[in-house]
């Protein structure tokens, strides 16, 4: 699974590296805490947008060139990964359709004296339902 905070935090040290600076050098431009900055970039830790804008303004790259970056990296490990799972891809099947019936009706609703159509069970206006429309335990009992 592709996890975009790590590939945030990749690129940003690739970044920061390149232009062979410590983290308490960009930490400081950056006004933020060296430790929260070490664990961005070891993609621990998920920065704002404006945290992010400010590590961008210190490592002098514009944020639409990491973005960037970052959806190419996310693009290349999505590759991979599909490949790798080729070979074990689930297909999901479609739900299959209950075959409708002409006894069923709407519990609750119509004529509660009326019989439903080509029912042989007769119908007892004394059936009492429960809050959430069920029959009873004892209607049950009278049909089987």
């Amino acid at each position: 699974m592709v996890l975009m905070r790590e590939m945030l935090g990749q690129t940003l040290r690739r970044r920061r590296r390149a232009q062979r600076r410590t983290l308490r050098e960009v930490s400081k431009d950056a006004n933020v805490s060296l430790g929260y900055l070490s664990e961005i970039e070891r993609g621990h830790k998920e920065p704002s947008s404006e945290l992010l804008s400010s590590v961008c303004g210190a490592l002098q790259v514009k944020l639409s060139e990491v973005l960037a970056d970052v959806t190419r990296e996310v693009s290349r490990a999505e590759r991979d990964d599909h490949v790798e799972t080729d070979a074990t891809q689930v297909r999901v099947l479609p739900r299959p359709q209950l075959p409708a019936t002409e006894h069923r009706r709407p519990l609750g609703g119509g004529d509660k004296h009326a019989r439903p159509k080509g029912s042989s069970v007769p119908v007892n206006s004394s059936h009492k339902r429960t809050t959430g429309g069920e029959v009873t335990n004892s209607v049950l009992e009278s049909i089987g």
